[in-house]
């Protein structure tokens, strides 16, 4: 019977806590300086030292694995007042991929993955912008990758807005994410043992010009 209290209330806390523990855990919740409102207006040059997408897919069913690419270049103009009017352009050097395995960041640069030589940027232009919450937006546009253009979409969050206090200049951040198909693009190797579908994170910095 003790045991069955016992079993009763850690099962009872463990369900009170998990709500919290949920929040906590999720990326999404941590949050920067500011608001909307510190958003001011103009055109913004992406900060290539704070600004990564990171790819993740599933590897053999057993477990995610990720990659990062940087040293993005581009452009946002935005007007918080009119959302829809905004405009993004952004390129990114596929050279720049890393993994924690050298073997794999060097197999993806080749023509069996992404082909660096041959198709050496990625790039992305928006079409249309949504807001969807006070704080986000629905971003959609084409997508180039490995030669192919394709139409995307992603969600994108304001994440900060402050005065950057290294180079003085005023600093916008926003947390994306998009999903794609890679063999809508031509990157097929090992699918489907490694996955088709793969999860863009975008950790976007920008500074007004």
């Amino acid at each position: 019977m003790r045991f069955n209290l016992l079993h009763a209330a850690t099962t009872a806390a463990l369900l009170i806590a998990a709500p919290a523990l949920a929040q906590t855990a999720s990326p999404e919740m941590m949050r920067g300086a500011g608001t909307v409102a510190d958003v001011k207006a103009g055109t913004y040059k992406i900060e290539p030292n704070h600004t990564q997408v990171t790819f993740s897919v599933s590897h053999f069913g057993i477990s995610p694995y990720a990659g990062t690419f940087s040293n993005a270049s581009g452009t946002l103009t935005l007007d918080p007042a009119k959302p829809a009017a905004a405009k993004l352009d952004v390129t990114l050097p596929i050279a720049s991929v890393q993994t924690t395995s050298d073997v794999l960041t060097g197999e993806l640069k080749s023509a069996d993955w992404f082909d660096a030589a041959k198709f050496p940027t990625a790039t992305f232009r928006s079409t249309k912008v949504a807001q969807i919450a006070p704080d986000a937006v629905q971003v959609d546009g084409t997508l180039t990758l490995h030669g192919v253009t394709k139409p995307v979409s992603f969600r994108a969050k304001l994440f900060g807005a402050a005065t950057n206090p290294m180079s003085k200049k005023a600093s916008i951040g926003f947390l994306g994410r998009m999903v794609i198909r890679r063999s809508d693009f031509g990157v097929t190797k090992y699918v489907p043992v490694v996955s088709d579908e793969t999860v863009l994170v975008i950790n976007a910095a920008f500074e007004l010009q």
